[in-house]
């Protein structure tokens, strides 16, 4: 059964001086957030977010479940994944990178089963798919 996922953003004024607000979302669990172009394109977020930084934890959270669930289906279900995914954006050309980085404690598995597993998450997960027009994906798989 399809499911369908809905966020609210009103945005004031111009790109460079204006801010948006995530007024709400399907599950209540985000919303009155404020985005603006400071926060996407300096260091300097200035306690707003990014359409960057919400994909990025889109990805993170995604990956980690296509991980767990193939882990699972293997027999070695994991105690604990620590995902983080960076997502690069350059202005004037778009999300140029994203780097995926995981660090799991994997009983019963060696470094290079928990490798192809990530490997295989990072090509089959829903947000990766969806990211697939980004011109690089990186993954660092390290097994505690």
């Amino acid at each position: 059964m399809a499911t369908n996922r809905r966020a609210e953003v009103t945005w004031n004024g111009s790109l460079l001086e204006g801010s948006g607000k995530i007024d709400s979302a399907t599950s209540g669990a985000i919303g009155g957030e404020t985005v603006s172009w400071k926060a996407r394109s300096t260091d300097e977020a200035g306690g707003s977010t990014s359409p960057e930084e919400l994909i990025a934890a889109a990805h993170a959270a995604c990956f980690s479940m296509a991980l767990a669930s193939g882990l699972s289906k293997e027999g070695h279900a994991p105690d604990e994944l620590k995902t983080s995914a960076t997502v690069t954006f350059q202005p004037g050309e778009g999300i140029t990178k994203i780097a995926l980085e995981v660090h799991g404690s994997v009983p019963g598995i060696d470094a290079d089963a928990f490798q192809a597993a990530a490997e295989g998450a990072k090509a089959n997960c829903p947000v990766s798919k969806a990211l697939a027009g980004v011109p690089e994906i990186t993954l660092d798989a390290t097994l505690a």
